[in-house]
């Protein structure tokens, strides 16, 4: 009689398992991970240092600043016509809090369909699947994100996303404190993959006076 009690009780067990696993297995992703995964998120835990530089051609203006960034320590180091500072987010003074908000900005651009993953916290977000896009007017899926009110650089924006059905992003409008009209429209363009990273290069306005770009961008 202890034996068979004994073998319910594996029995009982192994179903709980097996529905465990079968719970897993069938959990599928959000349309913030499928955006992420779509530009290489999964090779991001690879990555021992980037280096970049950010650009911005505006009519006859030119600006650029470039960054080296450690994301396993989060070492910085910015370079800019102001000099060369290097810090840590574990310990930031008010220069380098200054700094690192010019490193946020030109992160954020570089990186921008991982932010919807690493800043799922503190972000809610809606998926339209039939949209019009801003600039080419073709119809794409939206996925609009608005920050939380509260911490980081600039609290409250929001961020739409145009991409189609293979999930790399196209288009953006970005919308500060969440406001109806846009602040900003630009393309997504010039994808490039490098180690496994897939990173819009480029980024235009319809006018044709903005071209917000990057160089020398090195993965390793």
């Amino acid at each position: 009689m202890k034996k068979y009690i004994l073998a319910l009780a594996l029995v009982a067990l192994l179903l709980v398992g097996f529905k465990s696993i079968a719970t897993i297995e069938i959990q599928e992703e959000s349309i913030l991970e499928k955006v992420a995964n779509a530009h290489g998120l999964a090779n991001w835990k690879n990555v021992e240092e980037i280096k970049f530089t950010f650009n911005v051609d505006r009519d006859t203006t030119h600006f650029e600043r470039s960054w080296q960034w450690n994301p396993k320590t989060n070492d910085i180091t910015a370079s800019s016509t102001e000099g060369v500072i290097s810090y840590n987010w574990a310990t930031m003074d008010s220069i380098a809090y200054k700094t690192n908000g010019g490193f946020i900005n030109d992160k954020f651009w570089l990186l921008a369909p991982y932010q919807l993953v690493w800043d799922a916290e503190n972000i809610t977000h809606t998926h339209t699947k039939v949209s019009e896009a801003p600039i080419s007017k073709k119809t794409m899926q939206k996925l609009t994100i608005v920050y939380g009110n509260k911490g980081g650089y600039t609290p409250g924006d929001a961020y739409d996303f145009y991409f189609g059905d293979d999930l790399l992003i196209q288009e953006w409008v970005f919308r500060k404190s969440n406001q109806t009209e846009p602040s900003m429209i630009t393309t997504f363009e010039d994808y490039k993959e490098i180690n496994g990273l897939k990173i819009a290069m480029a980024h235009k306005m319809s006018e044709g006076n903005f071209n917000l770009h990057f160089t020398g961008v090195e993965v390793k």
